[in-house]
């Protein structure tokens, strides 16, 4: 199967066309960036593309992650990765941003539970705990950092994500310690275009994983003044 993968999800910009029949990333680039998607995204997947050697109608499907994170980031790789496949006539599937974090820790299925965690800002992450076999122990969600920290209880972590050293730095002292802090800017894209062929299309839509509603707030519209009546 050959897939096109994309994250525009976090700081980085990246594109990979993976062959899962020969294990082989025919081509891959991430760019660190923490604006401007919406001008290196189609540029960067030109050149993956062309790289690859392999032509948009020969992709097997369209990867894509939903999220959570930039909301301004998520709609510039969504829209690609649709109005691609609309073009190609090749089905896409959407990824977690959260569990393309945890993908190679959990493929290697170590003892430890892996907390992945991104930035939120005002002090909360979105996060998930999975087992190190892949099970989940508490689905994704947004919460402060003190009430993610009460994931000590399943055993000392491997933390992974762009928050991941945010929790080090608080992580209970009366608790084990994480066992590994991986703080990476976005998941590695070969995961992103790995979880995307396992994917099922029925299960996995391409549209946003925001987990809570955007920070800025329409403007409220302006209510008439009542209109005066001027003396004669």
């Amino acid at each position: 199967m050959l897939i096109l993968a994309i994250d525009t999800a976090l700081d980085h910009c990246a594109a990979a066309v993976l062959d899962t029949d020969s294990a082989t990333m025919h081509a891959h680039e991430t760019l660190p960036m923490m604006r401007g998607h919406a001008e290196a995204l189609m540029p960067l997947i030109a050149r993956v593309m062309q790289q690859s050697g392999v032509g948009f109608r020969e992709l097997d499907r369209i990867a894509v992650t939903t999220g959570p994170g930039s909301f301004t980031g998520l709609r510039v790789g969504l829209s690609a990765a649709r109005g691609i496949a609309l073009a190609a006539h090749k089905p896409v599937v959407g990824v977690t941003t959260l569990s393309a974090y945890a993908a190679p820790i959990v493929s290697e299925d170590r003892a430890n539970p892996v907390i992945s965690a991104i930035d939120a800002r005002h002090d909360h992450v979105y996060y998930q705990v999975v087992s190190g076999s892949g099970e989940e122990l508490v689905a994704p969600r947004v919460a402060a950092i003190d009430e993610v920290l009460a994931a000590a209880r399943f055993g000392a972590p491997h933390l992974v994500g762009n928050a991941a050293a945010l929790l080090a730095e608080r992580w209970p002292s009366a608790e084990a310690a994480p066992v590994e802090i991986d703080a990476q800017a976005g998941p590695d894209i070969a995961w992103v275009a790995w979880l995307g062929a396992a994917a099922d299309p029925a299960h996995a839509p391409a549209r946003p994983f925001y987990l809570r509603a955007p920070d800025v707030k329409p403007p409220a519209k302006a209510v008439p003044e009542p209109a005066r009546t001027v003396a004669s």
